[in-house]
């Protein structure tokens, strides 16, 4: 039996999540920051460090109690090095390394898109090769996993993430922040009337999303200088319509050419239902192929996910000393267990 503790604080949540073994988790605990940052329309780094200081404490004080075991019984303390932000990453991290120092224990140091793939072991072990669409609103890459941690970034973002794209798109029809949920439901009642270009319609593997983004921003100022109305959930459809297209066919092809036995689907914005039904239509015309889809749950960042890689690489015996530093920019691919140093 192994118990790894989880620390996730790499943007504006400060999570913890104790998991037995394969994928019994014994607590998962989230403090949020989205209500504080909602009225900046996004994240802002200082206030997020410094709610992580406030609240670091009682988030492993209650970790604990939920899972009603002491520090001394974990066998592992699991945390994110990278990428995030600066300041949040410090705080997970020095509480990570404190606990590791004072209690002894093996330190496993996470990357944060690594965490979102094996997300997907929650729901069944994952089976290679498998490729991975990361989005989210820092992320949109295609990942070829050949073996357990061994990944191939095949294509990525060139610009704007997918989630970044959504809530830009959401100041223009003025929602709430994360715009990304409410589009996606918006688009369900809406129709693709609008005329959108597609991005990046190529033979790469790479996404942009800048100049799907610009289109909508000025469609719509041009119908506000021409004093015509917007119908919101139309443009919402047909703004999500353009941007499925591009990452399900892009996915599709990708699956053909590699040879994929099952595609999986990662971060924030694979919660989009929008995405979830079309992935699904996709790779169900497609023989001997699977979808796996982590639990909604384990989707935005959270430490369930972060422990879940983490119980790859404690079996793996990749294992971190108290050198370890946050890198903000850390590459995927030098996690690989061909890599070497997982020090960072």
């Amino acid at each position: 039996m192994s118990l790894i503790l989880a620390i996730e604080s790499s943007c504006d949540e400060m999570a913890m999540a104790i998991l037995k073994d394969e994928r019994e988790f014994l607590s998962s605990v989230v403090a949020s920051q989205i209500d504080v940052h909602a009225m900046y329309g996004g994240v802002v780094p200082e206030i997020a460090s410094r709610k992580h200081v406030e609240c670091v404490s009682l988030v492993l004080k209650e970790t604990l109690n939920k899972a009603n075991v002491t520090i001394d019984e974990i066998d592992a303390i699991a945390v994110t090095k990278g990428p995030g932000l600066v300041g949040s990453l410090h705080i997970g991290l020095q509480a990570a390394k404190t606990i590791a120092m004072a209690y002894h224990k093996p330190l496993i140091g996470v990357h944060h898109i690594a965490g979102h793939i094996y997300a997907n072991n929650y729901v069944q072990n994952i089976i290679y090769p498998s490729l991975c669409l990361v989005v989210s609103g820092g992320h949109s890459e295609l990942v070829l996993l050949k073996a357990p941690f061994k990944f191939e970034v095949i294509g990525q973002t060139l610009d704007d993430a997918v989630g970044e794209a959504y809530d830009k798109v959401g100041r223009v029809l003025n929602l709430p922040y994360p715009g990304g949920p409410i589009i996606d439901k918006m688009a369900a009642k809406g129709n693709h009337t609008y005329n959108l270009p597609v991005p990046l319609d190529d033979e790469s593997y790479n996404f942009s999303f800048s100049g799907l983004k610009s289109a909508v921003i000025n469609l719509n100022h041009k119908a506000m200088q021409r004093n015509e109305e917007i119908n919101q959930e139309d443009l919402a459809a047909s703004f999500q319509d353009v941007v499925l297209s591009v990452l399900v066919n892009k996915t599709i092809r990708a699956t053909k050419e590699y040879g994929i036995k099952q595609v999986l689907m990662a971060g924030g914005v694979s919660a989009n239902r929008g995405l979830r039904n079309a992935m699904g239509e996709a790779v169900g015309q497609l023989d001997g192929v699977e979808l796996l889809l982590p639990p909604m749950s384990c989707c935005t960042d959270n430490a369930m996910m972060i422990a879940l890689a983490a119980k790859q690489m404690y079996d793996l015996k990749l294992f971190s000393d108290l050198s370890l530093g946050i890198k903000p920019n850390l590459d995927l691919e030098n996690e690989s267990v061909s890599g070497g140093n997982q020090n960072g």
